[in-house]
């Protein structure tokens, strides 16, 4: 065998593809090219210069796309993962087949009814150049490249516990999907795209005007109260559309070899693989809506996961939808091999400082905005003066009360080969991080800190978000943590104080 036989092309159809996509790009900028066009030249003159513009633009753009796959190929070595690519400007990009963390998979629609899948092969590093893409190639090379490519270990003992299937989708939980800040935000979107829109065709004050018609017999007070619940409710069910694209058919299960697999997505199928030696730990996020109803996401603290430059990856670390919270408490535990489930360990209360501390913040971005009101009202108007009571009757409880949340969910422990930390209010999160992982602790503690006898520990790691906080911990009882956490780690740095009060103990401070 030569050793041009070892190379391989990518499927031929992906020409096809790509005119199908042009065409519908093509599609959709013919309407309003051909009302643009429809005022200054008849009309099949105007629908002839749109087909033939669409025809440039498709075969133009398939041509280009020949030529991509004319000059695209790849081979899976010993040693070495190529692909070369390119005419005038030829790239020939190489990964040893040792750092190959990843192969996922993804299928549109279309790429689906062909049978074609897109190849990610990455490194786990952030940057461009540790990933190949190989767009399309068959579903059955895209199974046989990822096997290949990661089963590179001897299986591991069987374990009927943590492997095999850890979870499936459950229908129910999309009643988690509308208490999610995706539908506020998906409303606001959609009531700018029909603003945007309107102005596009000239009729944004036809719009505005329409909807004044129909409040005209309605405070302005009541209008906003009507059209905030009708942007709420369509994104409400783009949240329900979302989710179902999204997370349809999930699956999470662990291969022989050691690979953690996600399978999930209706239209767009996605497959996501994580070697469990990347994994260094699990997050359970609980978004406020979320929280209230008892359910958490789990995500992997794992190397490599999230690409900073690419953000249509940043949902690869998802390991399981928001679910009910013993379903996440369990999968995090299957996930980590533990009997036990880390997330769910009691966890150390932290000093009345920190919550005195949340209160002050709480209270002073309360009364900020009140008292910007109130001077402007004072300086301009007395309505004013008003809109800042009523600001003062809103704002300050709820302030008071995300406080006392935030300072309730504050926590730290260590549970068998873990430390745990938990934060957060608006979005609480509890990470369960291996010791072993841990590569370095930072120390921080401001002027008010110091006098408040709190401190913030931040645990570094080569995984996740590379930095995990526990904030306003005891000085003495956070020290001895990060020092008996990891070990050796900053022992070299604390000494031993000892108390005026009793000399039989001593409580560690940083040199």
């Amino acid at each position: 065998m030569t050793p041009d036989e070892d190379w391989r092309r990518l499927d031929r159809r992906t020409v096809l593809v790509t005119a199908a996509v042009v065409a519908g790009v093509a599609g959709g900028g013919a309407l309003p090219t051909f009302f643009g066009l429809a005022g200054s030249m008849p009309v099949w003159q105007a629908v002839g210069w749109i087909l033939a513009g669409a025809a440039l633009l498709v075969l133009g753009g398939s041509a280009g796309d020949y030529v991509r796959w004319r000059r695209t190929r790849y081979r899976i070595g010993a040693e070495r993962a190529e692909l070369h690519t390119g005419l005038l400007l030829v790239k020939r990009r190489s990964l040893a087949r040792e750092r190959i963390r990843s192969v996922d998979l993804t299928a549109n629609p279309l790429l689906r009814v062909l049978g074609l899948v897109k190849v990610r092969i990455g490194t786990g590093e952030n940057n461009g150049e540790s990933t190949l893409e190989l767009d399309p190639v068959t579903r059955a090379e895209g199974e046989r490249l990822r096997r290949e490519l990661l089963d590179r270990t001897a299986p591991a003992a069987a374990d009927a516990h943590h492997d095999g299937a850890l979870a499936t989708l459950d229908p129910h939980w999309i009643r988690y999907a509308p208490v999610s800040f995706v539908a506020p935000l998906l409303g606001g979107a959609a009531a700018g795209a029909v603003m945007q829109v309107s102005e596009w065709f000239g009729a944004q004050g036809e719009v505005i005007d329409w909807i004044g018609d129909r409040f005209q017999d309605t405070s302005i007070v009541s209008m906003i109260v009507v059209l905030a619940l009708l942007a709420l409710l369509v994104g409400t069910v783009g949240a329900l559309g979302l989710w179902v694209e999204m997370w349809w058919n999930h699956r999470l299960e662990r291969e022989p070899g050691g690979t953690l697999r996600v399978r999930r997505g209706l239209f767009t199928a996605r497959s996501i693989s994580i070697e469990e030696r990347r994994l260094r730990g699990v997050e359970l996020v609980e978004p406020l809506g979320v929280r209230i109803c008892g359910a958490a996401r789990v995500d992997a603290v794992a190397t490599g996961l999230v690409e900073k430059d690419e953000g249509e990856h940043a949902d690869h670390k998802t390991l399981l939808p928001p679910a009910p919270r013993p379903v996440a408490d369990r999968v995090a535990a299957q996930v980590l091999r533990e009997p036990e489930p880390p997330t769910n360990a009691p966890l150390t209360v932290h000093p009345r400082a920190a919550r005195t501390r949340r209160l002050r913040w709480a209270l002073w971005s309360a009364f900020a905005p009140v008292a910007v009101l109130a001077l402007l009202g004072a300086l301009l108007t007395p309505v004013l003066l008003y809109v800042a009571l009523g600001c003062a009757v809103v704002l300050v409880p709820l302030a008071v009360l995300f406080a006392l949340d935030a300072y309730r969910n504050l926590g730290h422990g260590i549970t068998g080969g873990y430390l745990v930390a938990r934060s957060g209010t608006v979005r609480r999160s509890t990470v369960a991080l291996q010791r072993g992982g841990v590569i370095g602790w930072t120390v921080k503690q401001s002027y008010f800190q110091r006098r408040a006898g709190v401190l913030t520990l931040t645990a570094t790691t080569a995984a996740g978000d590379g930095a995990y906080d526990i904030h306003d911990a005891g000085q003495s009882e956070g020290l001895a943590f990060a020092a008996e956490a990891v070990p050796d780690l900053l022992a070299p740095f604390l000494e031993q104080v000892e108390p005026a009060r009793d000399r039989r103990k001593a409580r560690p401070t940083v040199r």
